[in-house]
Parts: C-alpha cells; sequence; structure tokens
C-alpha cells in the first residue's frame, strides 16, 4: 500500500457529547444538530466525507440520542451505522472502539461532529490526509489548523510538527502555531491493547508519539472552531466574507 494510493471507504463521526459549552441552544438541540450556515455541523462533515468516497459511516449517540439518529438516517448518500452509548458515554476512545466492527481492518476517517468544520482553501483537507497518509510510517494523521488564522479558538495549540509531519506534544507553559481540528486518519492496530470502557484518545495519541507514528497534516482554508454560541456568529461572518 504505498503513499497516497489509499482511500478510506469509511468514517467514523463522534456525536454523543453533551455540548455543555454550547448552553442554553443545547438544552434542546443536540450539539451535533445544531445549525451553522442554514446545516447542521455534523452534516458539514457528512458532506465533505459522501464528496471524497466514503460509503459507511458510523456515528455514536447519546444525549438527546433519538434526535441525532433520526436525524443522520435521513441521508441516502452513505450506509449509517448507530453506534449506541445510551447506556453511558465513552469518551473519545472508548467510543471509536466499540464502534470499530462496523469500520472494517483497512484506516478510515475519524470526524469530531463539532469541530471538524473549515471553510476549504484550493483542494479538500480530506484528499490532502488521503495524499498524505503512509501505512508503513503511520498509525494516526491528524489534520492541524494553525491557531493564529482559525476562528473561534483561543487556546494555545495542542502539537509541535517536525518537517516530516511527526507530531509531539506542545510542551507544558509553552504556546504551538498547530491546534488538531477534529479530523483524522486512524488505523485499527492504533486500538490494540487500548482499555475496555471509557477513555480518551489522548491516551492512544500519546501511544503513537512514543513509537513515533503519529503524524499530522496541515490546513488549507480556515479552521471555524464553533465551541461556544458566540462562535457560531463568528464562523458565519467568516464564511460570508470568504465567499464575497
Amino acid at each position: 500500500m504505498g503513499q497516497g494510493q489509499f482511500r478510506p471507504s469509511h468514517a467514523m463521526i463522534l456525536a454523543a457529547g453533551l455540548g455543555k459549552r454550547m448552553r442554553p441552544l443545547t438544552a434542546t438541540t443536540p450539539k451535533p444538530l445544531i445549525e451553522v450556515n442554514g446545516k447542521a455541523l455534523i452534516d458539514h462533515g457528512m458532506d465533505r466525507l459522501a464528496e471524497i468516497g466514503v460509503t459507511v459511516c458510523a456515528v455514536n449517540v447519546h444525549y438527546l440520542a433519538d434526535l441525532v439518529e433520526v436525524h443522520v438516517k435521513r441521508r441516502k448518500d452513505m450506509e449509517i451505522r448507530i453506534s449506541d452509548e445510551r447506556d453511558g458515554l465513552l469518551d473519545t476512545g472508548g467510543g471509536i472502539k466499540k464502534a470499530l466492527p462496523d469500520l472494517g481492518a483497512q484506516p478510515f476517517f475519524q470526524l469530531n461532529s463539532d469541530t471538524a468544520y473549515w471553510i476549504e482553501g484550493v483542494k479538500p483537507n480530506l484528499q490532502h490526509m488521503i495524499e498524505a497518509w503512509d501505512d508503513e510510517r503511520m498509525d494516526a494523521l491528524l489534520l492541524l489548523a494553525e491557531t493564529v488564522n482559525a476562528v473561534g479558538f483561543s487556546g494555545r495549540g495542542d502539537f509541535d510538527m517536525a518537517r516530516n509531519g511527526q507530531l509531539i506534544r506542545r510542551k507544558e507553559r509553552s504556546i504551538t502555531p498547530f491546534a488538531y481540528a477534529g479530523a483524522a486518519i486512524l488505523h485499527p492496530r492504533l486500538f490494540e491493547g487500548s482499555p475496555d470502557g471509557a477513555f480518551s484518545m489522548n491516551l492512544l495519541f500519546d501511544k503513537a508519539i512514543e513509537a513515533g507514528r503519529l503524524y499530522g497534516v496541515q490546513m488549507e482554508g480556515i479552521w471555524l472552531h464553533v465551541g461556544t454560541p458566540e462562535a457560531i456568529v463568528e464562523a458565519e461572518h467568516a464564511v460570508r466574507e470568504s465567499a464575497a
């Protein structure tokens, strides 16, 4: 499997979170279904996946699960498989691990329904990821946004990236230009030996860093970090500006 030749057919979207920072909007609407620019956040991501050729998409559900399930099952452009976490949240890592039987044996796309939202550059960012994927060197490839160009993001960044794309964690009390933009290609082998039940993907990212197998690709365009109700207004303004 040479570099740039593999194209994931499966994807996982994380859509089970409580969306506490989005209150009061999330009192009655799960965060993945909050509309930005006339479209639910989760549909922005699913549209990108469909455009790149994904045919099977697993979606985990917990908070206001029925609303999310009914919404995503309306899609006709891909097969939707619901990963049910109504009985208890499994966090990011546990949630993806539970859905692995629906994701096949090959690398798959993984999107966060609330943060994987951006204004594209010249080439679709998921296509950039496909072309950067190298099965021999990588267990995970993350889409990274430059924080200086991001809309609605105020953190210190997440990773430092070497010239070859290899990632290490931001050192404590330092600032790095790159934040994880909520889109990844993950190989199922990343989950070998992982704990049962709830755990964070950060556990597996750190394991991949130790093995030298966590890589990143820099996003083109503008990342829209829609974490709060105020950020929706900023994101919609940025989209209007980019279309002007």
